[in-house]
């Protein structure tokens, strides 16, 4: 039997095709790296092109957080965030620009006490805590620490079987802001892993009044997260779901006067 032969037409679908793919890798292939900056994948939507061309490619985040951050708050300078979950000083994180290109100053805390080190070497303007954030101070409670950077969690349901359990003081959002002389915050950030429903239970969103907000949603807690920013008049910046499947960003719906302006 013959092998079949293609035609003109054919190889021009292929060739294009071929060019197609090598200019989306090409595209979104890391860039070369300063210090602990990362390039990651992004969805090849137009909304996420945008982002990468007008913000990247490099960034210190996990995913696009950093562009969306900066974009929601107009590249802000001097602001105040709280990152809660904040594990590394540079790596992954989403306030590490802020602070270091734009004079950001606030307060980190995680559970693992181990990053304290770090954020006295690299972030001045940082007042890093260890404590578990849940909605009672003052109380002693398990903390699971995987092997994975990033992955701990005080919900047992949500850790790995390789797991390290280690005892921490727990404490609300509300003291510890009470105990830092924060009266205000312009970016909250929050990733723990499933917990963030009992966090901002110990949150009083209305007094403190983050401009953004910008919180890990696993799928199982999502409800509870539109519910409860909802609830308090922060509205789902949807335009960004397309592009960070992984976190929610939030913003106080606006007044009839600032709709206005």
């Amino acid at each position: 039997m013959s092998r079949r032969q293609f035609d003109i037409v054919e190889v021009l679908v292929i060739v294009a095709f071929v060019a197609y793919a090598v200019g989306l890798i090409v595209y979104f292939a890391p860039a070369r790296k300063t210090e602990v900056r990362v390039t990651t994948n992004v969805s090849p939507s137009t909304e996420g092109q945008r982002l990468a061309a007008t913000y990247g490619p490099d960034k210190y985040s996990m995913g696009p957080e950093e562009w969306i951050i900066r974009e929601l708050l107009n590249d802000q300078r001097a602001g105040v965030f709280l990152d809660v979950g904040s594990s590394d000083a540079r790596e992954l994180s989403n306030t590490y620009y802020l602070e270091s290109v734009l004079g950001w100053s606030g307060v980190a805390v995680d559970a693992q006490s181990d990053y304290a080190a770090d954020y006295a070497r690299y972030r001045p303007r940082t007042r890093f805590r260890s404590f578990l954030v849940s909605d009672r101070s003052d109380e002693v409670l398990p903390f699971y620490v995987t092997q994975e950077k990033g992955h701990s969690t005080a919900n047992r349901n949500w850790a790995s079987e390789k797991v390290a359990t280690i005892s921490v003081s727990s404490i609300t959002l509300d003291d510890l802001l009470a105990r830092e002389k924060i009266s205000h915050i312009d970016l909250m950030s929050m990733d723990i892993e499933g917990y963030e429903p009992q966090a901002l239970a110990g949150f009083d969103i209305e007094r403190f009044g983050p401009r953004v907000v910008v919180v890990e949603a696993h799928p199982p807690i999502r409800q509870r997260l539109l519910d409860y920013f909802t609830a308090h008049g922060y509205v789902l910046q949807a335009r960004y779901l397309g592009v960070d499947d992984f976190n929610y960003y939030f913003m106080p719906r606006a007044t009839p006067r600032e709709s206005r302006e």
